[in-house]
Parts: C-alpha cells; sequence; structure tokens
C-alpha cells in the first residue's frame, strides 16, 4: 500500500471498502476478491482487504484498538503490544511533553497519550507518519498527538519533558542486532540524549551490555515467557539500579542484589530451573539461584538445579527423571523404554538441530516428557523431566 491507496482508504468510499473486506476475512481469497470487485476498483479491493487482514492479525497485540487501527505488514511486526508499551508509559508522568523520534506506526505514542501526555512525533517515511496521525485520530488522541514526516534529528530533545526513540533495527537486508545499522544509527541517538532532560530508548534484547550509556538504567521485558525488548532509561527517568528485569503480565521486577556475587556450580538435583529470559539477559541468574536454593549446572550456562522445589514467576521449573550423556541411541532408548510420544525439546549450551533430532528419535507412545540439552563442563547432556 502507497500513500496514495491509504488516503483513499480513509475516504468515505474506502471506509465502505474497509468495511466490506472486514466481513470476507477468512473467506477464500478468491472468492473475496470476487466479491469486492463487483463494487471497488482493483487498487481500493487490494488495499481494503489487505488492512483487514492485518488488523484481525493485530487483535493479538492490541486488542479492540486493532479494528480501528492501520497497518503495514513491517509496522504491525515491529509494533510493540499494548500491555508492553502501557508498562513502559507507567514510569512517564501524565502531562509530559513528549517526544518521539522514531514513531513508526504509532503503538508507543498511543500508550504515550492514553496515559495523558502530549505527543510531538517523527517518522522519515511519509506512508507511515500518515498511518501513525490515522491511528491517533482514530483512538480518541488527535488532540494530543501530532505526527509529521521527517528525519529524527529535525527534533530538539530540549524542548520536550522526555525524548522517546525506537531506533529502525531493520535495514534492505534484513534486522540488524548491531546499533550502529540502527537508523538514526547510535551515535546519533547518544546525541539527542545527551540534549534531552530525560530519555527512554527502546532497543533490541540482546544489545551489548557496552553500548548502555553509563548512568543510564537498563530494563529487559518479557511478556508470557518471551523476552520482547530493552528499554534503557536515561536521565530523571533511570531509577537506582544499573539494570532490571520485569515479567508482564504480573508486573514482577527484579533488580540485582548487592550481597550476591556469582551463582556456584554443582551436580543435577531433583529438579532443574529455566529462568526467565529477561532476567537472563539482565545478569540476574544469580539471584534466582539464590530464591530457589540452588546452583548453576554450568558454570557458564543458566539453568539452575536444586533439590527444593520452591515456586516463582522467574523461572519454570522441571523434576529431573533421568541424567545421561547425550547420545542420539541411548536418548531414544530411554524415551522409548517411558513410553513418550511426545517430547518437547530444550536446549541451552548445546549445539544439536532439536528438528533433526525429533526426527531421529522417532518417538511412539502415549506419555509426554520434557527433554532439555545442555553441557556442562564441556560435556553434552541430557535430562528427561516433567514440567512441575
Amino acid at each position: 500500500m502507497d500513500l496514495d491507496a491509504f488516503r483513499e482508504l480513509r475516504t468515505p468510499r474506502g471506509q465502505e471498502a474497509l468495511t466490506a473486506a472486514a466481513e470476507t476475512v477468512g473467506d477464500d481469497p478468491v472468492a473475496a476478491v470476487t466479491r469486492l470487485r463487483k463494487t471497488y476498483d482493483a487498487g481500493l479491493t487490494s488495499a481494503a482487504l489487505t488492512q483487514a487482514g492485518l488488523r484481525r492479525r493485530a487483535r493479538e497485540k492490541f486488542g479492540a484498538d486493532a479494528d480501528l487501527m492501520y497497518f503495514t505488514q513491517a509496522g504491525l511486526e515491529q509494533a510493540t503490544r499494548r500491555e508492553v508499551a502501557d508498562h513502559r508509559t507507567r514510569r512517564v508522568a501524565p502531562g509530559s511533553r513528549v517526544a518521539d523520534v522514531c514513531c513508526g506506526i504509532g503503538g508507543d505514542l498511543l500508550a504515550l497519550a492514553r496515559a495523558g501526555c502530549t505527543v510531538e512525533a517523527v517518522d522519515a517515511d511519509p506512508l507511515t507518519a500518515a498511518i501513525a496521525q490515522a491511528n491517533a485520530e482514530a483512538l480518541g488522541f488527535g488532540d494530543r498527538v501530532s505526527v509529521r514526516t521527517a528525519d529524527a534529528g529535525t527534533i530538539d530533545p530540549a524542548a520536550f519533558d522526555v525524548l522517546f526513540a525506537d531506533p529502525a533495527r531493520r535495514t534492505a537486508r534484513g534486522r540488524t542486532f548491531d546499533p550502529m545499522g540502527y537508523s538514526p544509527p547510535w551515535p546519533d541517538v547518544l546525541e539527542m540524549v545527551a540534549k534531552a532532560r530525560s530519555a527512554c530508548l527502546k532497543v533490541a534484547p540482546g544489545i551489548p551490555y557496552e553500548f548502555i550509556p553509563a548512568g543510564a538504567e537498563a530494563e529487559w521485558v518479557s511478556y508470557k515467557g518471551d523476552v520482547k525488548e530493552a528499554v534503557i532509561w536515561c536521565g530523571a527517568l533511570a531509577g537506582e539500579t544499573d539494570r532490571r528485569a520485569t515479567i508482564l503480565p504480573s508486573g514482577d521486577t527484579m533488580t540485582p542484589d548487592p550481597d550476591l556475587g556469582q551463582a556456584g556450580h554443582g551436580p543435577v538435583g531433583r529438579y532443574i530451573y529455566e529462568p526467565d529470559g529477561a532476567a537472563i539477559r539482565a545478569h540476574l541468574v544469580a539471584e534466582i539461584a539464590a530464591t530457589v536454593e540452588g546452583h548453576l549446572l554450568d558454570p557458564h550456562i543458566a539453568y539452575i538445579t536444586g533439590d527444593v522445589a520452591v515456586r516463582t514467576p522467574w523461572a519454570s521449573r522441571y523434576e529431573v527423571h533421568e541424567t545421561l550423556p547425550f547420545s542420539l541411541k541411548r536418548l531414544r532408548a530411554a524415551l522409548r523404554e517411558r513410553g513418550v510420544g511426545n517430547a518437547t525439546i530444550k536446549k541451552r549450551g548445546s549445539a544439536v538441530d532439536v528438528d533433526k533430532l525429533r526426527k531421529d528419535l522417532r518417538l511412539s507412545g502415549d506419555k509426554s516428557a520434557v527433554v532439555i540439552l545442555t553441557r556442562i563442563i564441556d560435556r553434552p547432556f541430557a535430562f528427561i523431566c516433567d514440567p512441575c
């Protein structure tokens, strides 16, 4: 969809086409096109059907709001889900004037406006900027949000209470994990931060620690077990800790315990604990090990083991039934002996191709198990477990 097609979609006739397209979602695609082409031209039919499909997919991130919003394929993929954006916004004072310098389709600025902030946003792509403005208006925030097509560098961070930046992490060759390849590049982002009273930077969870500016607080956020983002809080928004992990939707948060050193390691116990990814990224595995009265299986791999059954939101717990030095033959025999036909395979620190292993195991049976693959001091092991 280009800008002209989007503008046509927002006309009264375009809205009629969009309503008609929504009624065809789930139908045979050819039948849907045939039905709409009886009334609308090819361009409007394509734009309406594409938008209706994107709205349906967007409900998982935006709930009922998705039925009023507009999207592009890339914009939806990169957008923050509402629960995560709302969590982040709670740290920003209501009434704050916020500059959103890489606004995308507007998921984050909507959360800020919903929290009572006034947002001036820019995006370098004209279609994306138009969609962000349309989304703010569609949800009733047009009086709090203004969006224009411009580069991030046109914003003066000193003129706002908060700078919000979500630099693009995709290039023509695909996703980039190097902050120097962000758009704008990381040095440009930090230059804006230096001029801001406070700043919130949304970045990839795997950002190297050396890119986190001194005095900032880094927060890693997971939602239902999946790490969604890292947030770097700067200036007045930074807390008293240098790093934090947060899990949603519960809102539990964890910070470093200054009295703890590195987690110890030792033999496998009755249970293996798999820490939440946000805590791993925030280097808080020792804190979880202390919580469950456990230790690491290997000093460099984030699997915790112990003999005490502890319920914690910070880790999944598995009861170990069998420990095997890894070999396909031995693992296959052990699973068949147990009648396991359905195995959930987890790995960390293992080079095993899980999809190939699953085929090679040729499982049959009516029981289930969790197989954990890892290494202990460079020796590969497999653990046959049940989830607790």
